[in-house]
């Protein structure tokens, strides 16, 4: 990968011209061997993938970023299935008229995410902080801030009843709770199931679901149910189906429906395309949002290219994009600014930071 500045104009607008430049029949008029070479390039403009990519990346983005950044856009312009058809959507629902900027991770650990590695008047700041950065960066998008907490968290010990999880003391979500609701902001609880099931995680968390603000999350990186080598968590990468995702868009339906709350939102995370299996399965139910969220972390060039193999190829439902404040950033790169993530196509609807 090259690491030297680049001016993103003119790498972007050679990423088109050089392509179609080459492909054009030749004329049976020569072109004069006095006129400058630069002026058949400039003849033909640059497309709007190209465009978007030039107005959002700065000068400190390599080569590789922007033609990953471009293939991106391009695969989201030309996918017919963008936007996805579905129900309209009903009243109170978050999305897509608002923006979820979340903190993700879990208070007792430092490394699984900003909710835990900071205390909670800097973490709470700092989260005041990027979601005013993204009020500016679009300001026609409203900004729902959320607590994105891991309620069951991955264990690489099976734990007393052989499951491979550790569920979170009910006293820590009320206070992370506590945390969201001072600040008019959602919360959403995190899965990762090891060896247990969906079906066995989510009656443990209805009665926090059951209330207007409070969202879930499920992530099939540490669903080892479907595992046949019966592999541990963090040994292998999980994988979930449409039919889990279903079984939970039903439960989250039926809350919806039970307690008259307004439409839940349901993440998913995925880097992998075999992490998600049958998505094309996936109901649409107006009560429940399903987004997508592009998990992967790494240099930009490999964020883009993952949410085109996962989000853009693969549509759902919503898109969501994941930053990392640490693995993003450890081989030198500035973590991505809205702008450059407000490029791609689809917009990216959830925001997550780690």
């Amino acid at each position: 990968m090259l690491h030297r500045p680049l001016v993103i104009a003119s790498t972007l607008l050679a990423l088109t011209t050089h392509t179609l430049v080459s492909q054009t029949k030749p004329t049976k008029r020569p072109v004069s061997k006095k006129a400058p070479a630069k002026q058949a390039r400039v003849a033909t403009p640059p497309d709007s993938a190209v465009l978007l990519a030039e107005a959002s990346q700065p000068k400190h983005r390599t080569r590789a970023d922007s033609i990953s950044l471009v293939n991106s856009i391009r695969a989201g312009i030309n996918n017919p299935a963008w936007p996805v058809k579905g129900p309209a959507p009903l009243p109170g629902s978050i999305l897509p008229a608002k923006r979820i900027v979340a903190f993700y991770g879990n208070p007792l650990s430092k490394r699984m995410g900003i909710l835990g590695e900071i205390p909670y008047d800097q973490m709470l700041a700092r989260l005041d902080t990027f979601v005013t950065q993204w009020r500016a960066a679009d300001p026609t998008t409203p900004v729902m801030p959320a607590l994105h907490l891991i309620v069951s968290v991955a264990q690489p010990l099976p734990g007393k009843d052989n499951m491979y999880r550790q569920r979170s003391d009910p006293d820590l979500i009320e206070k992370i709770y506590g945390f969201a609701k001072a600040r008019g902001a959602i919360t959403i609880l995190d899965v990762q199931a090891g060896k247990s099931t969906i079906q066995a995680e989510l009656p443990v968390l209805i009665p926090f679901l059951s209330r207007p603000d409070v969202h879930l999350g499920l992530d099939p990186e540490f669903y080892m149910h479907h595992s046949r080598e019966g592999r541990i968590p963090g040994s292998k990468i999980g994988s979930m189906d449409a039919s889990d995702v279903n079984y939970a868009i039903d439960q989250l339906a039926d809350l919806v429906t039970k307690y008259r709350l307004p439409p839940k939102v349901l993440i998913i995370h995925r880097f992998t395309t075999n992490m998600l299996t049958h998505a094309s399965q996936i109901k649409r139910d107006p009560r429940v949002q399903v987004v997508i969220n592009m998990d992967g972390w790494g240099e930009p060039w490999l964020k883009f290219d993952t949410y085109k193999t996962c989000e853009v190829k693969d549509p759902v439902q919503f898109t969501g994009f994941k930053l990392f404040f640490h693995n993003d950033t450890k081989k030198g790169e500035a973590l991505l600014a809205p702008r450059e993530v407000l490029a791609l196509r689809p917009r990216p609807i959830y925001i997550q930071y780690q």
